[in-house]
């Protein structure tokens, strides 16, 4: 824990009078993650998989929302295109953050303002938008992030930052499960989505305190080479190609573990947000020490350490045919944090990393494009199989389909990610 504040003081400990710019740059970006967080959690997750219940959807139909935010990728591409004109970051972080959790609070409504056999299309259609909205607004504040943190800094501040940011979301799981466990059903949605109301005032605000460093625009313009570029770059295209076929795998099942949970296996409510927040327990510890690792080990190198983690959390569904169930849920989920915090962490910077600074908007586009189309299969996928092995034996839904899915992600992540994932020099 001193080592922690340590370096939580080395990176953002600063006083209120003669603060540099950069520094309170990364300090607001700390502060508007947390209210961030708390909408994310609040309105998604296990505790979105209870909403959705409620309003009459199917595996197949979670499935179809799970795979929507990966769809919304594609306005990346665009989005890219457009940056070339739209060089006021800060505006278009902020306008299209607070469109999309305005949305998202605003499904809340649908039980009040529609009939119930319009429910799910009105949720899908506001969820798309939503989702949208917040990709383009994601591109935008990666190309910020870039140029507002240090590269000397990088890995530990944002291991700093998403350590800070995975105790919120703990804190606002277990709250979220609790408040579902005390007032069950209508009363307590209103609750999760008027705290959330409350947090997007405070996320909007943040968001325009944002910093607005000068844009350097690609010089390709926009014209098409602006597109191409990253497809002529063999190296991060197969790097992208293979991340691109992992996330198709893996999202057809991981993004269904709470239904497998809530609707299969028939756990409560608290128990799964329980279960989900020792995931994000972890997450919260490791992200700070997968920062310190990046500090001393290439991206590339420390990728190859989270692929066979997050493989390895699927396959071992299969100890339900021999151990507790809770046992096996237990270990799952703190491979999944360990493995989905050194991933989201350096993935962020691999995308840094491996693209010029004036075509990063179009090469972060690209990689978001790819694996979204695979996010976006990976989970209606996943709901379709779900659906259909309703009536077969009970132990395919249970661990079935995630052990058949975990050891194809583990002969991904052992045979071939070692070749695909090579050193190489980066892009400042």
């Amino acid at each position: 824990m001193s080592r922690f504040i340590r370096g939580f003081k080395q990176s953002l400990a600063i006083g209120k009078q003669n603060e540099s710019v950069n520094r309170r740059s990364l300090r607001i970006s700390l502060i508007e993650g947390i209210p961030a967080n708390i909408v994310g959690n609040l309105l998604g997750g296990p505790l979105q998989t209870v909403y959705l219940t409620y309003l009459g959807f199917t595996a197949f139909h979670i499935g179809l929302v799970l795979a929507i935010p990966p769809f919304a990728l594609l306005i990346q591409i665009f989005i890219a295109f457009a940056m070339q004109k739209w060089q006021n970051r800060r505006f278009f972080v902020a306008l299209f953050g607070i469109v999309h959790r305005t949305l998202w609070v605003g499904t809340g409504l649908i039980p009040l303002t529609f009939t119930e056999d319009s429910w799910i299309p009105i949720y899908i259609a506001l969820w798309l938008v939503s989702m949208i909205s917040g990709q383009a607004g994601g591109v935008i504040w990666t190309s910020l992030m870039a140029d507002v943190v240090p590269p000397a800094v990088r890995g530990k501040y944002f291991g700093i930052r998403n350590t800070v940011h995975w105790a919120v979301v703990c804190i606002t799981l277990l709250a979220g499960g609790q408040i579902m466990e005390w007032l069950p059903g209508p009363k307590g949605f209103t609750v999760l989505f008027a705290l959330s109301a409350l947090c997007v005032v405070w996320n909007g605000w943040a968001l325009s305190r944002y910093p607005n460093p000068p844009f350097q625009p690609s010089e390709s313009g926009r014209s098409l080479k602006l597109f191409v570029r990253p497809f002529t770059d063999r190296r991060f295209l197969s790097a992208t190609l293979f991340i691109s076929a992992f996330i198709l795998l893996q999202n057809v099942v991981i993004p269904l573990f709470s239904y497998v949970m809530l609707e299969i296996m028939d756990l409560s409510t608290s128990k799964v947000t329980m279960i989900i927040m020792l995931q994000n327990l972890v997450m919260m510890v490791s992200y700070y020490y997968w920062g310190v690792l990046n500090s001393r080990y290439s991206t590339n190198a420390l990728l190859l350490w989270t692929f066979p983690l997050i493989a390895a959390s699927c396959a071992v569904w299969a100890g339900m045919a021999i151990l507790p169930a809770l046992l096996i849920l237990i270990v799952v989920h703190i491979l999944l944090g360990f493995g989905f915090a050194g991933y989201n962490l350096l993935v962020f910077n691999f995308l840094i990393g491996d693209s010029p600074k004036s075509e990063r908007p179009m090469y972060v586009a690209v990689f978001s494009a790819l694996t979204g189309i695979a996010g976006f299969i990976g989970p209606i996928a996943g709901g379709w199989l779900y659906d259909k092995a309703a009536n077969g034996p009970l132990w395919i839904q249970t661990y079935g389909i995630a052990t058949f899915a975990g050891v194809a992600l583990l002969v991904l992540a052992l045979a071939i990610a070692p070749f695909v994932f090579k050193s190489r020099p980066s892009h400042r």
